[in-house]
């Protein structure tokens, strides 16, 4: 390459984009692996008319109102999607792909730190939270475990069918192809992880029945398809912003330079 014709200024934007973007997705992986169904949260409530409650699916009412109940770690997770179609978008499939196998690989080292750190003895009293960190250290081993069972198999649809649609769209419709794969890999996400953790034994003594999973997994994937919907413009904005630094190798973009 010639020095003279590189930019050395839009390269080192392009490449803190990059990293930017890879740090907020490692970033929710890590925090939702780590809190994962530690904490159920409240994100709403609603006393459901006669007439919804016709409509609305009876395992999911609870004496005429509908509470949407999920756990913290799901609040972190639908930006790793956002920063996954950005990263798609911008960089294309190859480089979304390295930063989903790059997380998978962080959380098998961050599993491997955090088991030395539990076999290693304890200095008796200097440790201010060994209950804690014990407590912890069980918790997440069963969280991340399923979490990254899911994730590999949910980001990597997300990835491949950004790019089926952006291939099929030749570039166009930036919503479809933001959508269409995040409400598909979400839902095979939601489904994966919150099965797997039932048959361990991780979501509670409440959660005994397939009908009580089945309603976790739905107000998990009501919160991610909601949220999937709010970040299509985030998506456009984004794209929009960086598009002076995108390089993506394929030969669609969405805005003509």
């Amino acid at each position: 390459m010639d020095r003279k014709s590189s930019n050395p200024i839009a390269t080192y934007k392009r490449d803190a984009l990059f990293l930017s973007l890879a740090g907020i997705f490692l970033t929710s992986l890590v925090l939702g692996n780590v809190i994962g169904t530690t904490k159920f949260v409240t994100i709403f409530s609603v006393e459901l008319s006669g007439w919804l409650q016709n409509i609305v699916p009876k395992l999911v009412q609870d004496n005429g109102s509908y509470t949407m109940s999920v756990p913290v770690g799901v609040i972190a997770y639908p930006f790793t999607f956002l920063a996954t179609d950005l990263l798609s978008e911008l960089y294309g499939r190859k480089k979304a792909q390295l930063v989903v196998w790059v997380g998978f690989w962080m959380n098998v080292f961050m599993l491997f730190l955090m088991t030395v750190n539990h076999w290693l003895p304890n200095t008796a009293g200097v440790s201010g939270g060994l209950e804690l960190f014990d407590g912890v250290y069980e918790f997440m081993i069963g969280n991340t475990i399923a979490s990254m069972i899911a994730y590999l198999v949910a980001q990597t649809v997300d990835v491949r069918l950004f790019h089926f649609w952006k291939d099929l769209t030749k570039g166009k419709h930036l919503w479809l192809r933001n959508n269409a794969s995040t409400t598909v890999s979400q839902l095979v996400d939601s489904t994966a992880i919150l099965t797997i953790l039932f048959i361990a034994g991780n979501l509670g003594s409440e959660v005994d029945t397939i009908g009580k999973l089945m309603i976790l997994i739905l107000n998990s994937y009501l919160f991610k398809f909601f949220f999937a919907l709010f970040d299509t413009p985030l998506c456009y904005l984004g794209v929009k912003l960086f598009q002076d630094y995108e390089e993506d190798p394929g030969e669609y973009s969405l805005f003509e330079r």
